[in-house]
This record gives C-alpha cells, sequence and structure tokens, in this order.
C-alpha cells in the first residue's frame, strides 16, 4: 500500500522503468514527469502549457505518460476533467484556453480528439486495475464513440470533424482515421471487460481498417506529412510484413539521421511528438533498435531545466521552434521508453496483440 502523502508535498515518480541508455536516466525520467505534472491544472485539465490551450488528445497523451510513472492520481483527475466537460453529443471542442472549459477557443469537435478517449480510459485500467474507474468512465467513452461513428462514411473512413453550426465534414485525413482505429479496438476491448458487447463498433473497426488497408483514395492526400506515413501503424491498421514495408519505403524521405523525424517534407523542421511516435511504431512491429536511434536523436530537444521538450528544431537555421516546451511531446516520448522498458500497460495498449480488431476488413466492401 502506497503511503499517505501529506497535501502540497511532491512525491519521486516511480522511474525505474523508464531508463532508456542515451534517451533517459531515472532522474531525467522523473524530472520529466515533474514537467507534465508542473503544467496540469488543479481540475486535472493538461494544456500544452500554461497559458495555452489544452486539446483532448493532447490531454489524453499527457495523462497516459503519468500512468507510466504511477502517478495515477493525477492520471485519473485529468480523465474525470474529461467526464466532467463532455459536450451532450458525447463529444469535445478541440480546444479550450489552458484547460478553462468555459472558455472555448475551437467549438469544432474532432473525430480522432473525442475518439482517444477510449485509449488512454483503457491504458488506465491496465496500469491500475481499478473496475472503479472503468465503470465510472464507461458512459463517457460510450458517448464518445456513438459521437465519432456518426461520422463514419460509407468507405468505412471518418470524416474528420463537425463544425459549431452542426455541419459534418465528410472528408477524411488518414491519420486521423487511424488514431480513431486504434482507440474503437481500445473501447470495444473497454466493452470486452465489461461484458457489454458491441457489434457495431466491430462493424466499424472492420470497416475502418479496411479502408485504411485497401483504400487510400478514400483520404485526403496529406502525403507529405510524416504521421501519413507511421499512423496507420501505430493505429493497428498495418501489422506484421505490410507495416514494417511502409515504414521502411518512406524511411529516407522523414528520418533525418542524428536529428529525428521530419513533420512534413521538404521542410527542414523535425520535430519530437513525431518522433517519439514513430518509435512507438517502430517497437510495435518488432523494430526495438531503430526505435531506440530515433529517442536518442532527439535528445537535443530537451530542455534540462523542465524536464519538458521543445516542439521541434528547424535544423538549416540550427533553431529551436516554435519556443514552446509541450507536454505532449514529454508524453509522447515517455510512452515510447515506457514500451521499450516493457510497462504492461503501454505494451498492451501500444502493441495490440489483445485488443479486438473487429470485423475482418477483407470482408468488407
Amino acid at each position: 500500500m502506497t503511503s499517505p502523502r501529506t497535501p502540497g508535498t511532491p512525491r519521486t515518480p516511480r522511474t525505474e522503468h523508464l531508463v532508456l541508455p542515451g534517451v533517459l536516466t531515472e532522474a531525467e525520467a522523473a524530472a520529466t514527469v515533474r514537467g507534465i505534472l508542473a503544467v496540469q491544472c488543479e481540475d486535472g485539465a493538461i494544456p500544452w502549457f500554461r497559458g495555452h490551450h489544452l486539446d483532448p488528445w493532447d490531454h489524453v497523451e499527457a495523462a497516459m505518460a503519468l500512468d507510466t510513472a504511477d502517478e495515477h492520481e493525477a492520471a485519473e483527475r485529468a480523465y474525470t476533467w474529461l467526464a466532467r466537460h463532455q459536450n451532450p453529443d458525447g463529444s469535445w471542442y478541440a480546444a479550450y484556453a489552458d484547460g478553462d472549459f468555459a472558455d472555448v477557443t475551437d467549438r469544432g469537435r474532432e473525430t480522432n480528439f473525442v475518439a482517444y478517449v477510449a485509449v488512454g480510459v483503457w491504458h488506465h485500467y491496465l496500469a491500475t486495475g481499478d473496475d472503479t474507474f472503468l465503470d465510472r468512465m464507461w458512459p463517457v467513452v460510450h458517448a464518445a464513440v456513438e459521437f465519432v461513428l456518426r461520422l463514419q462514411q460509407p468507405g468505412g473512413q471518418i470524416g474528420w470533424r463537425r463544425d459549431d453550426d452542426g455541419t459534418d465534414t465528410k472528408d477524411a485525413l488518414l491519420t486521423g482515421s487511424s488514431s480513431v482505429h486504434h482507440a474503437l479496438r481500445c473501447a470495444l476491448a473497454i466493452a470486452e471487460q465489461r461484458e457489454e458487447p458491441q457489434p457495431d463498433w466491430e462493424l466499424a473497426a472492420g470497416a475502418l481498417r479496411h479502408a485504411i488497408r485497401r483504400h487510400p483514395e478514400r483520404f485526403l492526400d496529406k502525403g507529405r506529412y510524416s504521421m501519413d506515413w507511421y499512423y496507420p501503424v501505430l493505429g493497428g491498421a498495418l501489422t506484421g510484413t505490410e507495416a514494417r514495408s511502409r515504414l521502411k519505403e518512406s524511411w529516407d524521405r522523414f528520418v533525418v539521421p542524428d536529428l529525428g523525424v521530419r513533420c512534413v517534407v521538404p521542410n527542414p523542421w523535425v520535430t519530437g511528438g513525431e518522433s517519439a511516435e514513430l518509435a512507438l511504431a517502430l517497437w510495435a512491429v518488432g523494430e526495438s533498435d531503430h526505435a531506440l536511434e530515433i529517442l536518442q536523436s532527439i535528445q537535443h530537444l530537451r530542455d534540462p531545466d523542465s524536464g519538458l521538450y521543445w516542439t521541434g528544431y528547424v535544423f538549416e537555421d540550427d533553431a529551436i521552434w516554435p519556443r514552446e516546451l509541450t507536454t505532449w511531446t514529454a508524453g509522447s516520448l515517455l510512452l515510447a521508453v515506457a514500451a521499450l522498458g516493457g510497462h504492461e500497460a503501454t505494451c498492451q495498449v501500444f502493441a495490440g496483440d489483445r485488443l479486438p480488431r473487429g470485423l475482418d476488413p477483407d470482408c468488407c466492401v
């Protein structure tokens, strides 16, 4: 049993499994966790950094990182924030100023932002075994998934946004739909744990996976962005040889040796978040050595004072840009390190071995 903590007294995060040669020492990992905690608001909100906005996807990513260091109370407060501020239709808005739910700065509702709560809730449950938490968050996850699936198109892809006036954007983004695919599988895992089958979700996940694997024409062309390259792998739609082939074929296009991963070609800008996510995708397909190399290559983005990471670096100008230390960049790095370090909950969520796949995608039209 964990000893009670005196209010206001910080404890040392549990980070021995977040040690990775050339990436993090135990002290550095603890500093990164404390850096995220320092940004978290009292009500649980985790904005990009204080004074900037919160978006639901990155909020969840940071909360998941906290769970890798056994900061379960702080992570649960982040999920409680979502539960308290979910819109009646099951969504959240795309941006809240400094995590203030009453100060919405983007009233659009993006499907991948909304769906990602399922990934975080399943990760937190696997990390804690807290059935009460899962029971409490199930209605939240259910409503979020139902919102997202109302924007699924006949071809299986997911329209990426509903505007504030209620207009649905039918255009689909490959990155966003791949993230939704991951979220649907986590939502199905939650449903199985609760013994509440969701056959419609299984059909939706299968149709979505089929679209991602077989019908690139159903998505907007964003091939210049590295996320469109690796997200079908990270989201679990592509696996095995198919996934490894995809990562190999565009490696030289996006990876800048010793610096990280370009956000978009041909721009001379590498970003920590994309690099860490690529590392997670590489680990998921058994390429741990390459994953480690990528994580080692972005340590020039680490700010030793805060333990956080700069969003990106313009290598032609030798310039940190933008000048922001983001919780989600640190969060994605911690999750990648946790996977390589064998953190069970993170491995189960991102390896996907135990996640339901839904209907066989090749049965879908």
